[in-house]
């Protein structure tokens, strides 16, 4: 059987931007599955997707886009994993170079290769946020995960608005596992008056307070 990659978009009030984000990831050539995980979204989201024939599952309640992303690794059929921002956009052919570089060593679970920030053409005052060079440590848009590692590690923590990444180096830490980094570019990232990054900053913030304050206690009880 072909293998499938399972690409995930974690919804919410995404009208604006999301057709031009499943428009990106339908043009990948590759055997590929699209599914929305929709936070309840109040606007034209929900139909837009299920227009544009992708699979739509709309939350009983709201729960936040780490919820979405735990929704979408239990829904996908694919044993490979990634998910995306509603708002961002996928290279061509970027899920064919994430796929052959992770299979060139079966220890590889992870691969993450680099975004690249670009100023939204409707919201050029946020040029000011746009970081010129290409850059990673992101994991939407540009993580490749076997689906298995999440048999390993368990799945992203759902009390953190930000901060993935640095729990998962966490969890793959425990584990004696790590990511592969590439250095090309899978992902523009866009930014925009409502960017999540942007946005969320200090949530940001206080959710690697968290984690940092878990890991010392963790180190504590060894």
């Amino acid at each position: 059987m072909e293998d499938l990659i399972s690409v995930i978009i974690p919804s919410y009030n995404g009208e604006k931007y999301i057709k031009e984000t499943i428009e990106s990831i339908q043009k990948q050539k590759i055997n590929h599955e699209i599914i929305v995980i929709d936070d309840i979204s109040t606007d034209s989201t929900v139909k837009i997707a299920l227009d544009m024939g992708v699979k739509v599952i709309v939350n009983d309640k709201h729960k936040g886009q780490m919820a979405g992303k735990n929704r979408g690794i239990k829904e996908a059929k694919g044993n490979f994993w990634l998910t995306i921002d509603q708002d961002d956009v996928l290279l061509p052919n970027a899920l064919c170079m994430l796929y052959n570089e992770i299979n060139k060593n079966p220890n590889y679970k992870i691969v993450m290769a680099m975004l690249q920030n670009f100023c939204s053409p409707d919201t050029p005052h946020q040029e000011k946020y746009v970081n010129k060079k290409p850059f990673s440590n992101i994991l939407t848009g540009s993580t490749l995960f076997r689906k298995e590692i999440f048999d390993i590690i368990g799945f992203f923590r759902e009390d953190t608005i930000t901060g993935d990444v640095i729990d998962l180096v966490d969890r793959l830490n425990k584990h004696n596992l790590s990511i592969h980094k590439v250095d090309f570019i899978t992902c523009y990232r866009r930014i925009h008056n409502s960017n999540f990054g942007i946005t969320n900053q200090p949530d940001e913030y206080k959710d690697y307070a968290t984690i940092l304050r878990d890991r010392l206690k963790n180190k504590q009880k060894i």
